[in-house]
C-alpha cells in the first residue's frame, strides 16, 4: 500500500479514536486537534522510510500524544489548561502516555461536544468536525450552509466549551435524557453523510456508516430503554442493509426501484424491525422512531409496485407535525408523488418553492425533474435537470441525472 494511501485510510478510520485520546491529554480542543495533525504529517515522512506500522491508530496516538505533552511541559501551560475539561475525580498525568479506550474516549467527546450550553446546530457541527473528522467544507454541506457561516460556528463552539469549562466525561445517569437529543442527531448526520457522501467519486463513504452505526451500538448499550436511541439505531440498520445495491458493477446509480432486494440484509433488516416495534411503543412517537418506521415499509415491501405508499404519507404527516422541517416535507412530496399520482406530488413539491432552506438543496430539483419527466413535461424537466446538475457535486449522482437528461431527448422524440 503507498503511504499516502495509508495515511489517507488511517485519517477516515483513525481520526475519531486519535483525536479523543489526545484531548483527554490536552485538556483543549484546538491544541488537541493541532497535536493530531501533527501526527499526520509526521506519519507520511516517517511510514516512508520505515513502512507502515501493524497499527496505525496506535502510532499516531502515541506520536499526538507524545506532541501533546511536549508542547505542554515547554510552554508551561499544564497547570493553566486543567480548568479546561477536567473530570471532577481525575487529575490527568502528564506522563501518561497509553493508548485509552477507545469506545470510552469516544463518548466522552461526543457527550462534550454535545453539552447543553451549545445550540443543537453548533453541537452537531463541532462533533462532526472534531469526532468524526469531516472537513467545515463538508459539515457545511451537511447543514445547507455555507463554509465561512459553518466555520465561524464551529469556531464559537469551541470557545464555548473552553470558556465555560465544560468537563471532558459522558455525564452521569441523571443528565443523560437532556443530553440524547442532540448526540442522537449527531449520529443520524453522519449516517447520512456517508449514506451519500455530499462531494467525491464514491457514493457511499463506508468509513462514516460504520462509524455512525458503531456509535449507534454504543448509545444503544448505554441507553437500552431509550426510544429514540432504539429509533436511530433501526433507521441506520434498516437503510444500510440496502447498501451493496445502491450502485451496479460499474458503479452507477441504481435507484430504490431497481434494486436487487434479494441481496438486501435481511439478518440488519430483521434487527432492524424488531428495534422499530419496540421504540414505537413509546408515545407519542418520537423522530427517530418515525423515520424508522418509514424505512421499515420500504424493507417489507417484497418489490417497489407492493410499497405503501398511503401508509409512508400518513407517516410523514405525523413526522412533519411533530418535527417540521422542509427537508421532511421535501420526502413527504415525493411519497405524495407515488402515492396519489406525479401531479398531486408537484402541487405539493412547489409549495415549498419559497422555503429558503431549499432553495440550493439538489434534491428538491431532481425530484421536480423526475415528477415533470412522468408527467412528461420535457422542457421544464430539462431545466430541473440542469438546475439538479449544478447543485450536486458527488460524481456517481452527477452521472444519474445526466443519463436521466440525455434521456429526455428520447422522450421528446418519442413524443414528436
Amino acid at each position: 500500500m503507498q503511504v499516502d494511501a495509508a495515511v489517507a485510510d488511517a485519517h477516515r478510520r483513525e481520526w475519531a479514536s486519535v483525536l479523543a485520546a489526545t484531548v483527554r491529554v490536552t485538556r483543549d480542543l484546538d491544541l488537541a486537534e493541532e497535536c493530531v495533525q501533527d501526527a499526520y504529517a509526521r506519519a507520511l515522512r516517517a511510514w516512508s522510510s520505515g513502512g507502515v506500522p501493524a497499527r496505525p491508530g496506535a502510532w499516531l496516538t502515541t506520536v499526538a500524544t507524545r506532541r501533546a505533552v511536549d508542547l505542554l511541559r515547554r510552554e508551561a501551560t499544564w497547570r493553566r489548561s486543567l480548568p479546561l475539561l477536567v473530570e471532577p475525580s481525575e487529575e490527568p498525568a502528564a506522563d501518561r502516555l497509553d493508548v485509552p479506550e477507545i469506545r470510552d474516549d469516544r463518548l466522552r467527546l461526543i457527550f462534550t461536544c454535545c453539552h447543553p450550553t451549545l445550540s443543537t446546530d453548533a453541537q452537531v457541527a463541532l462533533t462532526l468536525r472534531l469526532l468524526c473528522g469531516l472537513s467545515t467544507v463538508e459539515v457545511a454541506r451537511a447543514f445547507l450552509v455555507s463554509e465561512p457561516t459553518m466555520a465561524a460556528r464551529i469556531t464559537r463552539a469551541k470557545k464555548k466549551i473552553a470558556t465555560a469549562r465544560i468537563p471532558y466525561r459522558v455525564p452521569p445517569a441523571n443528565e443523560l435524557p437532556e443530553r440524547v437529543a442532540a448526540v442522537v442527531s449527531v449520529v443520524h448526520l453522519l449516517y447520512t453523510t456517508g449514506h451519500t457522501s455530499p462531494t467525491g467519486t464514491r457514493l457511499v463513504r463506508e468509513d462514516l456508516v460504520e462509524r455512525s452505526l458503531d456509535l449507534a451500538r454504543m448509545l444503544r448499550a448505554l441507553l437500552p430503554y431509550d426510544a429514540e436511541v432504539a429509533g436511530l439505531l433501526a433507521l441506520i440498520l434498516l437503510s444500510d442493509a440496502r447498501r451493496h445495491t445502491r450502485v451496479d458493477e460499474a458503479g452507477r446509480l441504481v435507484l430504490l426501484a431497481d434494486q436487487d432486494r434479494a441481496r438486501w440484509d435481511r439478518g440488519a433488516i430483521g434487527e432492524g424491525l424488531a428495534l422499530v416495534r419496540e421504540s414505537l411503543r413509546s408515545r407519542p412517537p418520537g423522530r427517530f422512531p418515525l423515520m424508522a418506521a418509514i424505512a421499515a415499509v420500504h424493507a417489507e415491501a417484497p418489490d417497489w409496485v407492493a410499497t405503501d405508499w398511503t401508509e409512508l404519507v400518513g407517516l410523514y404527516d405525523l413526522l412533519v407535525a411533530g418535527w417540521p422541517s422542509p427537508v421532511v416535507a421535501l420526502n413527504r412530496a415525493v411519497a405524495v408523488g407515488f402515492a396519489d399520482g406525479p401531479e398531486a406530488g408537484l402541487r405539493v413539491l412547489d409549495s415549498l418553492a419559497c422555503e429558503p432552506q431549499l432553495a440550493g438543496y439538489s434534491y428538491r430539483a431532481a425530484a421536480r425533474a423526475d415528477m415533470l419527466r412522468r408527467l412528461g413535461r420535457v422542457d421544464e424537466a430539462r431545466v430541473s435537470y440542469e438546475e439538479a446538475l449544478l447543485l450536486t457535486e458527488n460524481e456517481t449522482e452527477r452521472a444519474f441525472l445526466a443519463d436521466r437528461l440525455a434521456g429526455l431527448a428520447h422522450l421528446s422524440t418519442g413524443s414528436a
